[in-house]
């Protein structure tokens, strides 16, 4: 941490709770660079899951250590930051590591870093930041990994949330340290024909969406049925429906993986003392 950065943390420290800011920055505009411990790293880390076939983006990277960490565990990963002396410490420290092969880093604007080829994004900048970044990161490939400590996304709600105490963290209130993961939705809006022969013969569903939160109506057979729970994590979909099929109550668990205009998977059908599973498609006709 530089020492101007180490002064302005401890004057904060010493301020009332209610009067730290939970943001702040220099007057360009710029963000501070603030250290994240390393059990907060580890935990955002662990949250996105990263392998060792990931490819992990950290928007201002600092001394590289969340790239770095990465990299030990196998993925590859860049480090973008507009402090060239922090890009210098952070490719030391790769090096330093072993892993300056998977570990890359760059002066570079965070709003001008190409994100495509990330299946991992993390970052800890302030919030109005990461709003900004919101309709690039909704435009990544579905599944993609986000992971942020201490700051939203705009107005989408995240998949998982943790807090934790991090005593070494130098800023805010308290040492908590929040720690958020976002998986990039697919698009499952609109109406969607399936049909299962086996089971109700003609199935209609009409998705509305916003973010990965659905809304979903069905139908089989002319007849509404009820649905219970939806959820979309990435390109999976998954939905609860239970109605008369067939003349008789049944509980429908549909779950698939959507790609483009086609959802391929399977529905399990229960009435209480039968069950049975069968393949599920269904095509986007609007």
């Amino acid at each position: 941490m530089k020492p101007s950065i180490l002064i302005a943390a401890v004057l904060l420290a010493a301020l009332p709770a209610a009067a730290q800011p939970q943001a702040w920055a220099w007057d360009d505009g710029t963000v501070p660079y603030v250290v994240t411990p390393m059990e907060i790293v580890e935990r955002m880390l662990r949250m996105a899951e990263v392998r060792k076939d990931d490819y992990l983006i950290d928007l201002g990277s600092g001394d590289g250590r969340i790239v770095i960490e990465a990299a030990k565990r196998g993925a590859r990963g860049l480090g973008v930051d507009l402090d060239p002396n922090l890009v210098k410490h952070a490719t030391e420290n790769a090096q330093r590591a072993g892993v300056a092969d998977r570990a890359q880093f760059l002066v570079k604007d965070i709003f001008e870093t190409d994100l495509s080829a990330a299946t991992v994004v993390a970052f800890y900048l302030l919030p109005e930041f990461n709003a900004k970044l919101l309709p690039r990161l909704l435009g990544l490939k579905p599944g993609t990994r986000i992971v942020s400590h201490d700051g939203g996304i705009g107005d989408w709600p995240a998949d998982e949330t943790l807090e934790m105490r991090a005593p070494e963290k130098s800023v805010g209130v308290g040492g908590v340290s929040r720690v958020e993961l976002w998986i990039v939705p697919a698009d499952a809006r609109g109406a969607w024909a399936s049909d299962l022969p086996a089971h109700g013969g003609s199935w209609r569903f009409e998705v509305s969406q916003k973010f990965q939160m659905l809304e979903v109506d069905a139908a089989a057979q002319g007849r509404d049925l009820l649905v219970r729970a939806t959820r979309l994590r990435g390109d999976e979909i998954k939905l609860i429906v239970t109605g008369i099929v067939n003349g008789r109550a049944w509980h429908h668990y549909f779950v698939g993986t959507l790609k483009d205009d086609r959802i391929a998977g399977e529905v399990t059908v229960s009435d209480g003392n039968n069950k049975r599973s069968f393949p599920w498609t269904a095509t986007r006709t609007r």
